[in-house]
């Protein structure tokens, strides 16, 4: 069996992130298990632009932000497993995975970072109805099979969900040819950012139908069209408002989720809203020394807090192992009025005197003000011009005078008077 002090499990953007601050941060003997063939996670298939604003102060495609990572992981020497399948984690950290070279392999580490990053929901998961032809792929693979496979899957597409990878190959598609009809969406908002629908929508003419959906898929081998219908508050299909459209490719965009199974079958707490591990401000799961990071954790709009949340992990791990596992009391952190979720979803004041927390409202609101309270005090506020869904809203919270309570962050919009 070998050992190592810290894995990393996912070679994405949180992964790397993490393996290159826990470097900087002391921790040595570190090893980073990636399923493909080489490090970048999605990145590697997001040729557009749009990342790095927040991180490097300007805009970057995916691939180019993924190679920063890429670069420094093999700088510094990093140990990395590619084509790396992990197939267990167990409570007292020994990882066992699976690779052409060494076969079944156990790893025994003193710590653990998860970095698994995110997958799309796929067909059964939004249950329409029809046959299982070819034609039907996620906005995901339809990304891949494009940019990086060179390869054209349709001719004419309709696009179901509103998510931002579905925006963005919207316009990716239209560009390489094929026709793109509309966009529909089950829910009466749009489901990704406002900048990808006004780039990849509006700029190109592609119409966005929402409270509108996909009740059943035609065609035996190959699909060949589609069956749409306005929906109710009830998300029911509306009597008289079915249309059928002609098209070989159906395109789902409709959402994503934490990559978890290692997690639930490690027995770690997870979270039922967010779908990922409940984890602490140094991002440690309910398992002394495994910690959760990136998309894993929540699904992240931005891979700059991607790559912050891996670095929390690495101090988190790296603060775990100065402290040989030394227990610190932890307090919850509250969705309240208005908000969604928190991420994280707890904290401990002992290590550090202010601490970033995520969070999605429930409803669109212009020129809100997010309001952090413990007890009846206020520790800090921020204001947010437009806050959607979609779009994370992070903040910086003081953590004097929380030492024995819990706090309790909430979204308030302006009243005009």
């Amino acid at each position: 069996m070998r050992t190592a002090e810290l894995v990393i499990i996912g070679g994405g953007p949180a992964g790397m992130a993490a393996a290159v601050k826990a470097q900087e941060l002391g921790i040595q003997d570190i090893v980073i298990l990636e399923r493909d063939s080489h490090l970048g996670g999605i990145l590697q298939q997001c040729i557009h632009d749009g990342f790095g604003l927040h991180r490097f102060g300007k805009q970057l495609s995916g691939c180019s932000y993924a190679q920063i990572f890429v670069d420094q992981v093999q700088k510094k020497g990093i140990q990395v497993e590619c084509n790396t399948m992990v197939l267990e984690i167990t409570q007292e950290k020994k990882i066992i995975a699976v690779n052409d070279k060494e076969g079944l392999m156990e790893i025994q580490a003193d710590a653990v970072i998860l970095a698994m990053g995110c997958r799309e929901r796929t067909r059964p998961q939004v249950r329409i109805l029809g046959t299982r032809p070819a034609g039907v792929l996620t906005a995901g693979a339809v990304q891949r099979y494009i940019n990086m496979e060179g390869w054209k899957p349709g001719e004419r597409a309709v696009i179901l969900g509103s998510g931002d990878i579905g925006l963005i190959m919207a316009r990716r598609m239209t560009l390489e040819g094929i026709f793109v009809e509309g966009v529909y969406e089950v829910m009466p908002n749009l489901g990704g950012l406002r900048r990808n629908k006004a780039q990849c929508l509006d700029d190109y003419q592609i119409p966005l139908h929402l409270s509108t959906t996909v009740v059943r898929v035609h065609g035996k081998r190959r699909l060949e069209g589609v069956t749409v219908a306005e929906v109710g508050p009830d998300r029911k299909p509306v009597p008289g408002t079915k249309r059928y459209i002609s098209c070989d490719l159906l395109v789902l965009s409709v959402g994503l989720i934490p990559e978890n199974e290692l997690s639930r079958k490690a027995g770690i707490v997870m979270d039922p809203v967010t779908k990922g591990p409940v984890v602490d401000d140094q991002m440690m799961t309910s398992i002394p020394g495994i910690f959760a990071a990136g998309n894993v954790g929540a699904v992240f709009d931005l891979v700059d807090y991607v790559s912050q949340t891996g670095e929390q992990a690495a101090q988190g791990a790296c603060q775990y192992l100065k402290d040989s596992g030394k227990n610190v009391l932890e307090h919850s952190v509250k969705a309240g009025e208005n908000v969604s979720f928190v991420f994280p979803q707890k904290f401990s004041s002992e290590h550090q005197k202010q601490a970033e927390f995520y969070l999605r409202v429930k409803k669109t609101m212009r020129q809100a003000t997010v309001h952090v309270w413990c007890g009846e005090k206020e520790l800090c506020q921020k204001k947010v011009p437009f806050a959607t869904p979609p779009e994370m809203v992070a903040v910086k919270v003081p953590l004097a005078g929380t030492e024995n309570h819990s706090i309790t962050i909430e979204v308030e919009q302006e009243v005009k008077g």
